[in-house]
């Protein structure tokens, strides 16, 4: 079954029927809505300058993405919910050179009803980009989750479902064409034990959901570099070694694919949700090459290395610290890490304590948007060796 949807699909999304333009006007409520302070933009954002800042000269004094622009990477990138706070705001403008819109691209944000396009949200995280110079990572085309009902329960046979991927990976990829450096094409298809994860798209199309999605994405974002992403791939195991069956499905069927995302979501000791800790910087290291052996390039998408909040002390602080430099020195031992980003700049904001009862302080900055030691381990092990 699965072979025969690759071989249909492909041949679906390569012929040359005309497929219906989205619309340009936000049409429908926006989820997230504008946060106070930043007026949603209906016109389309303004073409994003691309390339990284330029670094200072420094040394000690650099910020974070200057020491990795120096080690000749491209990047270091935060995600965001843009919000009218100034402390999150200027450590954002010094500290990253990228940022990747938590929320905003999305399905259930950008197309909640059929056709109906709401863009007001990504367009505001695209101009904040363009305006302070970062690099733009667009977060995600093709998920199970955070989709609308709409599509999630739709009753599409094959076909339908393929002409449903293409309308809005064009629709979003067209219209942040010139903003997106890189798109995170399919995000989380796998379960645990590295086989494919239920989904809407996986139940009706087979695996050929993903190589279809590639081409759409190569075809509609000629310039975007391409991703799968994914967590849970950082220990070089079974779901490691899906995700290198994947990058393999999309070669071998002759579509385009530039990288794997490792979400990085760590933790540096025993939790209630996580029986280990982060692995080893050799196993980190190792899981990188995984794929980055396939040809493609790898980073770390979504950092952030949780700790029990009730047992805080200087040990676990410590660990933390260490798993923040090892992750670090792992992407710059792998040449073709070209970046990593953090999963939100302060503890403040961040997803975990709602998610992870007991667990949190994730994050390089303190609610009060102080550097942590963990900022300062994860910039030793991007300086490196003195």
């Amino acid at each position: 079954m699965h072979f025969s949807n690759i071989v249909a699909g492909l041949a679906l999304i390569s012929s040359t029927a005309a497929v219906p333009s989205p619309p340009h006007a936000s049409a429908g409520p926006s989820r997230p809505p504008p946060a106070p302070g930043y007026p949603a933009h209906s016109a389309p954002p303004k073409p994003s300058a691309g390339g990284p800042k330029p670094p200072v000269q420094g040394g000690k004094n650099d910020t974070l993405y200057q020491a990795i622009v120096k080690r000749g990477r491209s990047y270091i990138g935060t995600a965001v919910t843009l919000r009218n706070e100034t402390k999150e705001l200027d450590i954002m403008k010094t500290e990253f050179n990228s940022m990747t819109p938590e929320n905003a691209m999305k399905w259930e944000s950008t197309e909640p009803s059929q056709g109906i396009f709401t863009f007001a949200d990504g367009d505001r995280h695209a101009n904040f980009a363009k305006e302070n110079g970062l690099q733009l990572r667009c977060h995600t085309l093709i998920w199970h989750s955070q989709l609308p009902l709409w599509v999630s329960q739709g009753g599409f046979d094959n076909a339908t479902l393929i002409q449903v991927m293409e309308d809005h990976i064009k629709a979003l990829a067209t219209r942040w064409a010139d903003n997106c450096n890189q798109w995170d094409v399919v995000n989380e298809a796998l379960n645990e034990n590295g086989t494919y994860r239920s989904s809407v798209f996986y139940e009706t199309i087979g695996e050929a959901y993903i190589p279809i999605a590639f081409r759409l994405a190569k075809k509609y974002a000629p310039k975007a570099l391409l991703f799968y992403n994914d967590y849970n791939i950082e220990d070089n195991g079974n779901k490691t070694a899906g995700a290198v069956r994947i990058v393999k499905l999309i070669q071998s069927y002759g579509v385009h694919i530039d990288g794997v995302g490792y979400q990085g979501h760590l933790t540096s000791e025993p939790t209630n949700t996580n029986p280990g800790s982060a692995p080893n910087q050799a196993t980190l290291e190792a899981a990188l090459r995984a794929t980055a052996d396939l040809g493609v390039d790898v980073a770390y998408t979504e950092l952030d290395v949780r700790l029990n909040t009730t047992t805080v002390n200087e040990a676990a602080i410590a660990r933390q610290t260490a798993v923040w430099e090892n992750v670090a020195r792992a992407c710059l031992n792998v040449k073709q890490c070209i970046g990593m980003t953090v999963w939100g700049v302060s503890d403040k904001y961040s997803w975990i304590p709602g998610v992870f009862k007991g667990e949190g302080k994730g994050l390089l900055f303190d609610d009060d948007y102080n550097k942590k030691e963990a900022y300062y381990g994860f910039k030793r092990g991007i300086e490196g060796p003195k």
